[in-house]
């Protein structure tokens, strides 16, 4: 007699195994050693694919041939574990599991390393020419898809595929298998995953996370489909779940890391696997007592993983936090290296580079301090930091040395020669290293694509001209890119419409044809390579904006510094580097091809994900002291912080005076820029904690009576915008006003001429000044004809310094009330109603049209007809 059997807890590739094994041993019966998992057993009640007999139907003693499938393991194959000791029974071997010492050795064994058994039966029925139905190849599909996950899992290989391949032409049904492979949890089953959840522990060993965890399970049931998602729910290495069912504890583990096989630790179970799948099932053991025994295993399989101590270059050459940067290049030039750690003493401080050393010096800061210039928040490591999340973080920071740090000292460094060398030993190791040429691909900073994203957040009009706009590039056979503040808001979720795009190659022909296509005038700044599309007022593109900036890609540099930079053509990501902060460097790529594909030379997306303000390089405020403005708007403005180091180094700007370079015209430009936030008050006062102020003029201090003056000006001046009236204010005038308030008429001049204030704002901001005292001064709340006829000459910039300036409630309320209703009086009377009235031309209108206008500010003339009777008695008097 012979016997096909599988496992106790038979899955589908359990069950197509044996029904595939049945095409090669046609006289032999199927007997499985224990219960089918539930999904199976409703498969088997619902098609009944192959006739399956129970145990107690067979008689062991007349067992010739026992083939097993799907394991190997003698405690997983019930009773008949009984018959591996009998002489003349022969054993046959179906699995994919890799052997282990105590596994059972057969007169045949058919081993492949595969994702599944039912591969190896769906090779060998095709080899042999053997008959398959439609539901034959449904169940083999049903064991492929199972146990490989979809053929999603790491144990899926190449011919697990030709194997589903084969299967479908032979009539395989996805439906049903997708049916019956569904992963939607019982009541039970979400209960125990809850449980699971709830319990896990998490054992780090040698660097390896794994998470154990333990549940209850009344009756009998399949959790490895739990395994699997708890792997996927939880941010680990590895998981082991212990799940109690009536007399024993079934142990399911995953892995899905190299330095844990976890098959190996099932063995000592008695169970077995994959490497990255495998169980056990344990009897009369409490959970304690079997979780110390697991951990004791996962310390005996576990390898250990590099760590930075182990591929760290040391020891190394250092420079004294006081040295000169002069001697700094002396000692890269010397030694051969391009960066250099800061220290005092033994304690490290920081870390400052070659280019940064060259920039400085090219600027003339030769004597200053290392310190000044050193990186001081760069990237550091401990010792027994796992040297995969080095590699990650060198890529993900863009940063090429990497100091080791024990205690305050460091003891070495990590560089990118260091883990290329780490990688090549892991490859020579794995034997992975192959005999051919090296290929270089290219490879994309980012490989996120966010068209779905620029779809759902751009006006469906802008995304089709973004991809006009690829079209065109490929036709030059040009690179073009969307960047800037809309890329950034963008991946915020804020809607930004400011479209700037950046070319690799000749932006101004590009813009060219763009205009060319949608019928735009195209402006040309033929110094700085740049172009703006001028939408014009018929096209759909115009709701969105009424221009398209288009510039070459570039690089700048500067001849001294806060002087303007000279600009060069350039690549995309040196175009990037020149920006302010790496939460504008991000670009998304517009060719046909490539369109969408986020690209990030610079961090970006960790920095817009931290919430934070961070340079580019240590020179970027002596380059463009501007930025320092900038940054504490944006900070403000997003909410988000400004990093330590980019905050040393706009303080250290300040200390060494490089805002004394910096024209006034381009303090203006920035300050205004801050007075339109939405409430620049705030950046305002971060401002004065920087020592910003004192740029705009030495003695300007931020003290409690500026910012509620201020405050009061933002007020007032959001009041008047919400009125929605035809009229504009200048916000930059008032905000100035608030500023120069306490100066002397001296020293407002010297602030507005080192502003370089245009003439006429400059004006307005000085007479505005002079002005306000003597309004507030004179003011008589209660007498409307009054109110009117003092602030009636007045710009509007000057009547609204003066509501902010003055303490008064009355005052503030006389002054909204001739905004809002006395300057708009006016009589209905003119010189001609005069003239029909018999009064004769002359001065004598005036007066008349004035009294009438005090009458009507006071509300005793409400008509025309009123007017009349007025002008009558005036002249019946006289």
């Amino acid at each position: 007699m012979e016997v096909i059997t599988s496992h106790i807890n038979a899955d589908f590739d359990a069950l197509a195994s044996a029904m595939a094994a049945k095409k090669l041993y046609p006289d032999a019966v199927i007997v499985f050693p224990g219960s089918l998992e539930k999904k199976v057993r409703d498969f088997v009640d619902s098609f009944t694919p192959v006739e399956i007999k129970r145990i107690k139907d067979v008689s062991l003693s007349k067992v010739s041939r026992l083939i097993i499938v799907d394991t190997k393991h003698p405690d997983r194959i019930g009773h008949f574990k009984e018959l591996l000791s009998k002489s003349g029974v022969s054993i046959h071997i179906y699995d994919h599991h890799p052997f282990n010492k105590s596994d059972i050795r057969g007169e045949l064994e058919v081993i492949e390393k595969v994702g599944a058994v039912s591969t190896i039966f769906a090779e060998i029925i095709q080899k042999k020419g053997i008959l398959l139905t439609p539901m034959d190849a449904t169940v083999l599909c049903l064991g492929i898809y199972e146990e490989t996950g979809f053929l999603a899992y790491p144990s899926t290989t190449p011919r697990d595929l030709m194997a589903v391949s084969y299967l479908l032409k032979r009539g395989a049904n996805l439906n049903i298998v997708s049916n019956f492979l569904k992963t939607e949890l019982s009541t039970e089953e979400f209960s125990l995953l809850n449980e699971l959840i709830q319990s896990l522990k998490e054992v780090v060993i040698h660097g390896v996370m794994v998470k154990i965890g333990r549940g209850t399970l009344e009756g009998f049931g399949d959790i490895a489909h739990l395994a699997h998602r708890v792997m996927d729910m939880e941010d680990t290495d590895a998981v082991v779940l212990l799940v109690a069912m009536a007399d024993k504890i079934v142990m399911v583990g995953r892995s899905r890391i190299a330095e844990l096989d976890i098959s190996q630790v099932m063995a000592e179970f008695g169970g077995g696997g994959h490497p990255f799948a495998a169980s056990a099932t344990v009897k009369e053991t409490p959970f304690d007592v079997l979780e110390e025994r697991l951990v004791e295993s996962l310390k005996k399989h576990i390898r250990p993983l590099k760590v930075a101590k182990d591929v760290m270059t040391a020891p190394l050459i250092v420079i004294q936090y006081k040295g000169a940067l002069k001697e700094a290049e002396d000692m890269m030039t010397r030694y051969g290296v391009n960066v250099l750690p800061v220290v005092k003493k033994d304690k490290y401080m920081g870390i400052i580079s070659r280019e940064v050393v060259e920039k400085a010096l090219f600027h003339g800061f030769a004597r200053s301090r290392c310190i000044d210039f050193a990186t001081t928040d760069a990237f550091t490591v401990y010792p027994d930091t796992l040297i995969s999340d080095v590699e990650a973080s060198m890529i993900l920071r863009n940063q090429r040395f990497v100091p080791v740090i024990e205690g305050e000292k460091i003891i070495g460094a990590i560089t990118r020669t260091d883990i290329l060398r780490s990688m090549y030993e892991d490859f020579l190791r794995k034997g992975r290293v192959i005999n051919r040429e090296l290929v270089r691909e290219p490879v994309s900073v980012s490989g996120r694509n966010v068209s779905k994203i620029l779809k759902e957040r751009l006006p469906a009009d802008l995304y089709e001209f973004l991809r006009m706009a690829g079209e065109v590039a490929d036709d030059f056979g040009f690179g073009v890119h969307l960047v800037g503040g809309c890329v950034r808001d963008m991946l915020r979720g804020v809607e930004n419409l400011d479209i700037d795009i950046v070319v690799e190659g000749d932006g101004i022909a590009f813009a060219k044809k763009i205009g060319e296509k949608i019928g735009a005038k195209v402006r040309v700044h033929q110094r700085f390579r740049t172009a703006q599309v001028v939408l014009p007022e018929d096209t759909k593109f115009r709701a969105h904006g009424s221009k398209i900036d288009v510039a070459t890609a570039r690089t700048e540099y500067y001849e001294s510094p806060a002087a303007l930079p000279k600009v060069e053509t350039s690549s995309i990501k040196k175009d990037l580097y020149r920006r302010d902060f790496t939460i504008n460097t991000l670009a998304v790529r517009l060719n046909k091809k490539d369109f969408g594909v986020l690209i990030d030379f610079f961090g970006g997306q960790r920095d817009l994900k931290d919430k934070v303000i961070r340079v580019l390089h240590n020179l970027s405020f002596v380059e463009d002291p501007t930025r320092a403005f900038r940054a504490i708007r944006f900070s403000e403005r997003f909410g988000f912080k400004i990093t330590r180091h980019t905050e040393n180094l706009i303080k250290m700007a300040v200390r060494i005076n490089i805002f004394e370079k910096l024209s006034g015209a381009r303090i203006y430009d920035e300050l205004a820029l801050v007075f339109r936030e939405t409430n620049p008050v705030k950046t305002l006062k971060k401002l004065g904690d920087y020592g910003l102020l004192k740029v705009i003029y030495p003695k300007l201090a931020f003290s409690p009576a500026l910012e509620s003056l201020l405050q009061s000006v933002h007020d007032t001046i959001s009041w008047f915008e919400l009125l929605f009236l035809k009229e504009e204010c200048d916000r930059c005038i008032v905000y100035i006003m608030a500023f120069l308030h306490k100066l002397n008429r001296e020293e407002r001049k010297l602030a507005l001429e080192g502003l370089n204030v245009p003439e006429k704002p400059k004006e307005k901001i000085v007479n505005g000044l002079r002005a306000a005292e003597e309004i507030i001064k004179k003011l008589r709340p209660d007498d409307p004809v009054s109110i009117y006829h003092l602030l009636e000459g007045y710009d509007i910039e000057t009547v609204l310094f003066s509501m902010a300036l003055t303490e008064n409630s009355e005052k503030k309320k006389a002054i909204s009330r001739f905004l809002l209703e006395l300057r708009n009086t006016k009589p209905f009377l003119k010189g001609e109603d005069l003239k029909k009235l018999g009064i004769p031309p002359g001065p004598v209108y005036s007066e008349i049209l004035k009294k009438i206008l005090d009458e009507k500010l006071r509300k005793r003339l409400k008509t025309k007809e009123d007017e009349a009777d007025f002008i009558n008695h005036l002249l019946f008097k006289s």
